[in-house]
């Protein structure tokens, strides 16, 4: 089962700059996530990976990347991988973000985000929580994150 969101992803892997307009797309329609410019590199169901580049306007007051565009990464990351995951007929939505900052954050960072459950259909609402990694680019956890998802059915 493919959602519209993964296939729009698959369509858009075709083309040379594929991954860059995906990711433009998603900040099209969440306007609030192109404050980071982040680039989704990786979307399937029940996984999706996403960098952000270490530039300025990302970086706080001790030149590191700051600490809530980390958090906007992994929001962004965790919603793309559940809305890719989504069964038909639920909907979801992001109840609460625990976070750890665990290392100073420089350079292009990756997050990892996946499902600490399987995501599925249900005729009542439940708990999905989502973790969330973010690795500098020598493999280092820099922050992790577990946000918790509200799954639904559609009305």
């Amino acid at each position: 089962m493919s959602t519209p969101l993964l296939s729009l992803y698959h369509r858009l892997q075709r083309w040379p700059a594929g991954t860059w307009l995906f990711s433009r797309a998603v900040c099209f329609k969440a306007p609030y996530f192109a404050s980071i410019a982040p680039r989704i590199t990786r979307l399937e169901h029940g996984r999706c990976e996403g960098t952000l580049a270490d530039r300025r306007r990302v970086r706080n007051h001790i030149g590191t990347v700051h600490a809530i565009a980390m958090c906007n990464l992994a929001e962004l990351t965790a919603g793309l991988m559940v809305d890719a995951s989504l069964p038909k007929g639920m909907r979801w939505i992001p109840k609460g973000m625990q976070v750890q900052y665990l290392a100073k954050a420089r350079g292009t960072l990756q997050a990892v985000a996946l499902p600490a459950q399987p995501i599925v259909a249900a005729e009542r609402g439940y708990a999905l929580p989502v973790t969330v990694s973010v690795r500098d680019h020598a493999g280092t956890e820099v922050f992790s994150a577990v946000i918790d998802m509200w799954m639904s059915p559609a009305k």
